[in-house]
Parts: C-alpha cells; sequence; structure tokens
C-alpha cells in the first residue's frame, strides 16, 4: 500500500504539526481496504470515545477518516464516515450531493482504530456490496478532525474549492483498479 499525504485546507487553521496520509488497496474479493494514519501531537485533538459499532450519522462534527467513492466515469458516487469510536455512516448519491433513493446492502465496514507510539490508525475494510460497480474507481480520501477547542480542520488528498468540500468529483484524486 502505498500512503499519499492529506493536505489541511487553507481555510480553516489546522493544529500545528499534525500530518495526516491515507492508502487504499483493492481487496481479493472487490472490495476496499483503506488505511489512515495521523501523527504528530495527537494529544491535542479530541478522539471519539469507544462506542458500539454500527451506523451513526454526523461522525463528521467529530474526529472522523472520510472515503468518497465512485466508478471513473459515473455520476454516482458512495460516502463512507469512519469513527475512531467504531461507529461508522454509508451513503449513496446519484451525483454532486444529490442523495439517491433505496439503501446500500447491509454489509457493515470493519473498522480498527489504535493508538500508535507517533499518534494513531484507523483501516477499514468495506465489502464489494458496498462500492459501486466498475473496473475502476476514483477515491476521495479525507479526514476531519476535531481540535481539543472544538474546531474542525479538513484534510484531503485534494481541495477543489474556497470551503472544505469532500463532495467535488475533483478531489476524487486517487485512482484505483480492481482485480
Amino acid at each position: 500500500m502505498t500512503f499519499h499525504p492529506l493536505l489541511s485546507h487553507v481555510a480553516v487553521a489546522a493544529p500545528a504539526g499534525l500530518a495526516v496520509e491515507a492508502a487504499a488497496a483493492p481487496t481479493d474479493d472487490g472490495g476496499l481496504l483503506l488505511h489512515y494514519r495521523i501523527s504528530g501531537g495527537i494529544d491535542r485533538l479530541r478522539l471519539p470515545a469507544p462506542a458500539p459499532a454500527g451506523p451513526a450519522d454526523g461522525l463528521w462534527q467529530h474526529t472522523c477518516c472520510e472515503a468518497f467513492v465512485a466508478a471513473v466515469d459515473a455520476p454516482e458516487y458512495r460516502e463512507f464516515n469512519f469513527s475512531p469510536s467504531g461507529q461508522w455512516a454509508a451513503y449513496r448519491f446519484a451525483d454532486y450531493r444529490e442523495r439517491a433513493t433505496g439503501d446500500l446492502p447491509p454489509a457493515a465496514p470493519q473498522l480498527e482504530f489504535r493508538r500508535t507510539a507517533g499518534g494513531c490508525e484507523l483501516l477499514a475494510r468495506l465489502d464489494p456490496a458496498l462500492l459501486p460497480a466498475g473496473p475502476a474507481l476514483q477515491l476521495g480520501l479525507s479526514a476531519v478532525l476535531e481540535a481539543g477547542d472544538g474546531s474542525l480542520s479538513y484534510w484531503a488528498l485534494a481541495h477543489a474549492a474556497q470551503r472544505p468540500d469532500f463532495h467535488l468529483r475533483a478531489g476524487f484524486a486517487l485512482r484505483l483498479n480492481r482485480p
């Protein structure tokens, strides 16, 4: 897996000394493995307390890692939020910020959160049933970090607007071929 740095959006101050990076790889069964690393001064972040694993809305209002996944050249995409608490969210969009009707299959992402000597890591495995169909995917990997004072900073592979907006397709900067 190759890690890519996530960049803090310039419109919002980020806690000094933090570094965020993410990696993605297809799994043999057509799913997706995501790996996020946060290092440097995570003691200045608010990390959600462990909670029962399961779906929850509003995770982006606190520290969480996110993935936006689309098939190449298709307007539909998925949004996934992964909290260090163990909770997650999955949404389907027909086009830019246009929620699609119908639910995603009931397959739950598998999450693992751990503290490391220099920070923390979050790993997420997505079942192929949760992903758009197609031989190649475009990914927007991102994170929202909540500082101790409650302020939020927004990190992504690429920022495509003056204000943070992870839904913009220009931010889906990583292409991944499926097996």
